[in-house]
């Protein structure tokens, strides 16, 4: 069984629910640890559905606080969820993915987070705590996370 991964407090963006979801990515890579092919088309599966939804909350996001490489940052997620399909095209047609899959997870999450997520965290925080100051309840973030997620925040 591999060696899990364990978050490291530089990854945090200081945007809560962006962390959350980040480590819940962890988590799932964490889960190939198993080595199963029946784990990774499970993983598979959750993460091409939680890519997109965390994806579409992280745009949103950076869309509304204006930040101005939304759609570089948009290509980056699209160019990562066509790799992830690849590999459930390549794991349903019964390729043992595993090893590599959770390797490129691995790379890809920490440098996504360390650069890209990285660089958008100080405008979105600061359109964050201007919203909220301007809203009773900080609605925006409970708005799209109901809309996005089907829950609150």
């Amino acid at each position: 069984m591999a060696r899990t991964i364990t978050w490291q407090d530089e990854l945090d963006t200081g945007i809560d629910v962006i962390d959350q979801q980040h480590r819940r990515i962890l988590a799932m890579i964490n889960q190939l640890s198993e080595r199963t092919p029946q784990r990774a088309g499970e993983v598979l599966a959750d993460l091409v559905d939680y890519a997109q939804s965390h994806f579409a909350f992280e745009e949103e996001l950076m869309e509304a606080a204006g930040y101005p490489l939304a759609d570089a940052h948009r290509r980056v997620h699209e160019l990562f969820a066509r790799r992830v399909a690849r590999y459930q095209e390549r794991h349903q047609a019964g390729e043992d993915v595993i090893a590599e899959l959770r390797d490129m997870l691995s790379v890809w999450l920490f440098n996504h987070i360390r650069n890209d997520n990285k660089a958008y965290a100080g405008q979105v925080r600061r359109y964050l705590d201007e919203f909220a100051r301007s809203q009773a309840g900080g609605g925006w973030i409970a708005a799209a996370l109901k809309r996005l997620f089907g829950g609150g925040a």
